[in-house]
């Protein structure tokens, strides 16, 4: 039995461990990985009013022309462009207006890192003394930086059921069961609608033998209310979750170690990115890993008397290698779909790995793959892209193919970002999976890359670690993924996104003009070392 493992770097109450992570699948489970992104405004959108008349429900044959079930950042999505599109709706809560995503995910969390990212930055006094800056006594309220993440919550939970108030979207709280496929009970209550859409989201994946306290042993739900700031936390996972919240750890004093399943760390990443994520998220930091284990049993302890014991088994052999003591342990392995008393059996339908079977459209498949007729599904409940921002084009794409116009989304133009500091962005596929995809279909790719290093932008800023790839097809210069690692990397994807979901060539943005001096200007360089054909 073999297994990868460093010593940890602090003395802590818990006894020292050994740890370097990564994660796929988990405890031999699939491993949905977290739909981290997707953001709101926090003034809500313009009222704006429906296109034309409801013709369904005007005609009296259902109660409404579109009900949601599910009132998260994908529900949301739909809801607007169906009153938009004309269409009488209605959206079935069965928990708090906002889902996953505003309530225990992308919101808050953002929130978290935002403050303990201004903390990490003005403790950085090499950082701050290049720019000419000194500052003596950096302290925080950790109090403080939770209530500005509950607080945060709040105001887009809020703006969202306003904002959906305000175009007439009847909000209807209960949670929803199918009795058909054109009738929903909830609360004692029932109604109808030519079309309903599935928007349940999803709930934090926990293996088996791992036990949840809340406290000490917890999901990324507890975390975000940052309860207390452990002395050492061990990480289970080494994807979007686990990631972000060693940001905000060790920003705020814990040490971390990542605990991962796979062979390497941050196993979804582009290669050579997850080695510039290593070298500059994990190596000058308080953290360690341990990879190629499992862990088999947690068991929670108690804050400042007892530690968390987890024991670690190998990956392949299953055969308990080594125990860790820790101060806490986050459990972020991904998520897994929630469906629980939607009925679904009443529609002959039979989830699969949990999840809702889909077509591209978005239209649910009964147990022997047929359509069932005016039920759709959208969001992790589906399981293609577990993304809030996916979830809400999902549901616009629905819509429009409710409505005749059959709009189905690109997925491999759908973004994503890590909100470390630095950021981590991506679209379309790695440079790994597109030589796979080359070799298997018989062409070449062809790979650009270039550095912060470079930028104008980033070094007046001191913050110039980074670069960014794209990769394209060489015969055809259709793109197939970029990534990119830096600066407000998050914010910069959107133009190789955006290019993807409009079909441009590689070549069609060699010539796209950028502002001088500006981080865009990063991927301007890449763009621009693109052959002319």
């Amino acid at each position: 039995t073999t297994t990868t493992t460093t010593t940890h770097r602090r003395a802590s109450s818990a006894a020292p461990a050994t740890v370097r992570a990564r994660a796929s699948s988990f405890n031999g489970a699939p491993v949905m990985s977290i739909s981290r992104r997707g953001a709101i405004s926090a003034k809500g959108p313009r009222s704006r009013a429906p296109a034309f008349v409801a013709f369904a429900a005007a005609k009296g044959e259902y109660d409404y022309d579109l009900v949601i079930i599910g009132a998260g950042v994908g529900g949301h999505g739909a809801a607007l462009h169906a009153v938009e599109c004309g269409l009488k709706t209605a959206i079935i809560e069965g928990d708090v207006i906002g889902g996953t995503c505003v309530n225990r995910g992308c919101v808050p969390s953002k929130a978290l890192l935002a403050a303990s990212g201004r903390v990490r930055d003005m403790k950085n006094a090499d950082h701050l003394k290049m720019l000419g800056i000194e500052v003596d006594d950096v302290r925080f309220d950790r109090q403080g930086i939770a209530d500005h993440a509950t607080g945060l919550a709040t105001n887009i939970r809020n703006n969202l059921t306003n904002s959906m108030k305000g175009l007439g979207v009847d909000i209807l709280l209960g949670a929803a069961t199918l009795r058909d496929n054109h009738t929903i009970s909830y609360s004692n209550k029932k109604c109808t609608a030519k079309n309903i859409i599935i928007a349940t989201g999803s709930t934090p994946f926990v293996p088996p033998g791992i036990e949840i306290d809340g406290k000490t042993v917890f999901t990324s739900d507890d975390a975000l209310k940052l309860d207390w700031i452990p002395p050492w936390v061990a990480i289970i996972g080494s994807g979007y979750i686990g990631l972000e919240f060693s940001d905000v750890y060790t920003a705020l004093g814990s040490d971390v170690t990542f605990i991962e399943a796979m062979p390497k760390i941050m196993p979804g990443f582009d290669a050579e990115i997850g080695k510039q994520a290593e070298r500059i998220l994990i190596q000058p930091r308080n953290i360690d890993y341990v990879t190629d284990v499992l862990a088999t049993k947690v068991t929670p302890g108690i804050p400042g008397e007892k530690p968390v014991t987890i024991e670690l088994s190998d990956f392949k052999t299953r055969e308990v290698v080594d125990q860790m003591e820790v101060d806490a342990c986050l459990v972020a392995t991904g998520r897994a779909p929630y469906t629980e008393g939607l009925n679904l059996e009443a529609i002959s339908v039979e989830t699969q790995r949990g999840f809702v079977p889909v077509n591209e459209k978005m239209q649910v498949l009964d147990k022997d793959g047929g359509v069932v007729e005016g039920v759709w599904c959208i969001g992790d409940a589906n399981g293609k892209m577990m993304l809030a921002h996916a979830a809400s084009a999902q549901g616009i794409a629905a819509i429009e193919c409710m409505q005749g116009r059959d709009r189905v989304l690109n997925h491999n133009s759908v973004p994503a970002a890590c909100f470390t500091h630095p950021e981590v962005s991506f679209v379309g596929l790695t440079e790994e999976q597109a030589r796979d995809k080359a070799k298997e279909e018989g062409f070449e790719i062809t790979v650009k890359k270039t550095s912060f290093k470079a930028n104008s932008k980033a070094l007046a800023e001191k913050e110039a670690d980074g670069m960014a790839k794209l990769i394209y097809r060489s015969d055809t210069q259709e793109i197939l993924g970029m990534w990119i690692m830096g600066l407000h990397a998050a914010d910069l994807i959107h133009e190789a996104s955006n290019a993807i979901n409009n079909g441009m060539k590689a070549t069609d943005l060699k010539f796209a003009v950028h502002a001088h001096p500006t981080l865009a200007e990063v991927v301007d360089e890449v763009f621009k070392q693109v052959e002319h054909v």
